[in-house]
């Protein structure tokens, strides 16, 4: 810091403090007698008064009242003592002077006061006008925040910046409790105190009248609802006058804003849990309807060939329902699992080359007992590439689609697979000639649980939601769009590199 700064935060200092005040304005004063002296031999010293009284104005405009009221006292002075003759001494001779010393007397006190005023006036008006700022700026930055955590930042950085104080925000655990994060700020919260004053929805600690041996002062936040949680601070004296009401203000801005971020978030809890309380109870119904089927299918079939004595056709045709009933079994295990696997998260994709040839293969040959009533067209171009691809996912994603459409399509009728690379992309389209869907229904067909209108019995409509998210966890995408023609196309694009010739 230079001299001059030095200096200038003295000055500044010396201006803000009461004495310091008395002190420049005796000094001030004195040196303005002084340097108008020349003038007192002369019939000019009334010139000597406007001179006084514009440095009483001066100093009315940055000094308190009470040491402008002693600048104007000792200004009437200074210039009956030292300009009116005779000099020296405080009697005045001539008549008219002694009124224009009255007038300058009340002239002086009257200015200085006004002045004063007006200048407060002046200072409440620019202090209200930051206030309201200061409260617009607050709920301007809470209403864009969107959850809890936002609104705490918001308002702790709010708080620094208006009140120059470190706010430290507690909330409760949604059982009246509050909740005192690990901090080392936080050490110096008297938790016994703040769940006092979160309670009884009073404030306490410092300056107050519960608990004041405290460190920190403790403010409840509440609306008109629920209870929040509480702010506390250190240093409640620098709230002090007529900030406590624009400090109050503040906290009723805060606890609105968190009231309304817990309420929507109470309101999401509930509707998650009646989501997932419907969820449950239609994926109960299902698994309750698909598992008694195959089940039952098995224990009847088992049935038949252990008390019955039976042809060998016949118990090879009961041997077939119990491996028909048996697929269908494994296929709804196998749904439920990866239904699992995506919404947990743990879905791990593995790639690698492969052929898409030995795709198709693997999964028209696990489809066969399913296809045997339909003509299946492949098309595959001869410079397809390996793709990089999870071979067993993919293998289930195929699987699922080609599936779907021997459920839909009618027997006879022709299933079409189709594939091709095009900037390192890889395209699998699915066609039949089913029934299509409706145009309503098509943004819906990979929801979970989601069944159009007149689908066949069986299955849980899970297939097509699994289908979307294997393709998605291979970064690709997948749409669904019925054919001009009648039927319905799938097509499934997944990003997938030119392999060099060392990689294969």
């Amino acid at each position: 810091m230079t001299n001059f700064q030095k200096i200038k935060y003295s000055f500044k200092s010396l201006i803000n403090s009461n004495l310091g005040q008395y002190i420049i304005s005796i000094l001030i004063i004195s040196i303005t007698a002084f340097l108008c002296s020349p003038l007192a031999n002369t019939n000019n010293y009334h010139v000597v008064s406007f001179i006084l009284l514009f440095v009483v104005s001066f100093l009315s405009t940055f000094m308190g009242i009470r040491p402008v009221l002693l600048a104007s006292t000792l200004s009437a002075l200074a210039w009956n003592f030292f300009f009116i003759p005779p000099h020296l001494t405080f009697h005045i001779e001539k008549t008219e002077d002694i009124l224009i010393f009255g007038l300058f007397f009340i002239i002086a006190l009257l200015n200085g006061v006004l002045t004063t005023r007006v200048r407060r006036q002046e200072k409440i008006a620019i202090e209200r006008e930051k206030r309201t700022n200061a409260l617009f700026q607050l709920t301007k930055e809470l209403s864009k925040t969107s959850g809890i955590i936002e609104v705490v930042d918001v308002s702790q950085k709010e708080i620094k910046k208006n009140f120059d104080v470190n706010p430290i925000i507690i909330l409760q655990d949604g059982n009246e409790k509050l909740v005192l994060p690990e901090s080392e700020k936080l050490k110096l919260i008297n938790y016994e105190t703040a769940q006092w004053s979160f309670s009884n929805t009073e404030k306490a600690g410092a300056n107050t009248e519960h608990f004041a041996t405290n460190n920190y002062t403790y403010f409840p936040l509440f609306g008109s609802k629920i209870k929040s949680g509480i702010i506390a601070i250190n240093n409640y004296n620098k709230i002090s006058g007529d900030k406590i009401s624009f400090w109050d203000t503040f906290v009723v801005q805060i606890s609105n804003a968190l009231e309304r971020e817990i309420l929507i978030e109470m309101a999401q809890k509930v509707r998650f849990l009646d989501e997932s309380d419907r969820l449950y109870k239609t994926l109960f119904n299902s698994i309750s309807h698909e598992l008694r089927i195959p089940v039952a299918t098995i224990m009847g079939a088992s049935d038949s060939i252990i008390n019955s004595e039976n042809s060998k056709e016949v118990q090879m045709a009961l041997c077939n329902e119990i491996f028909t009933a048996s697929l269908r079994l494994n296929r709804l295990i196998e749904n439920l699992l990866n239904i699992s696997r995506l919404e947990s998260g743990y879905l791990s994709i593995r790639l690698d080359w492969h052929d898409i040839n030995d795709l198709i293969n693997k999964v028209l040959n696990e489809l066969e007992y399913e296809l045997k009533d339909y003509t299946i067209k492949v098309n595959i171009p001869d410079e397809m590439p390996l793709i990089k691809i999870d071979f067993g996912i993919m293998e289930q994603v195929l699987y699922n689609l080609i599936y779907n459409s021997s459920q839909y399509a009618p027997p006879g009728s022709i299933i079409q697979i189709n594939t091709l690379f095009n900037n390192n992309k890889f395209i699998i389209e699915v066609l039949d000639n089913g029934p299509g869907f409706k145009e309503a229904d098509l943004k819906n067909v990979f929801k979970k649980f989601f069944r159009a209108d007149g689908s066949k019995t069986g299955g849980l409509g899970l297939g097509l939601s699994i289908v979307k998210g294997f393709v998605e966890a291979h970064n690709g995408n997948i749409i669904v769009k019925n054919n001009i023609e009648g039927g319905v196309k799938f097509a499934l694009t997944i990003p997938s590199e030119i392999p060099e010739i060392e990689n294969i």
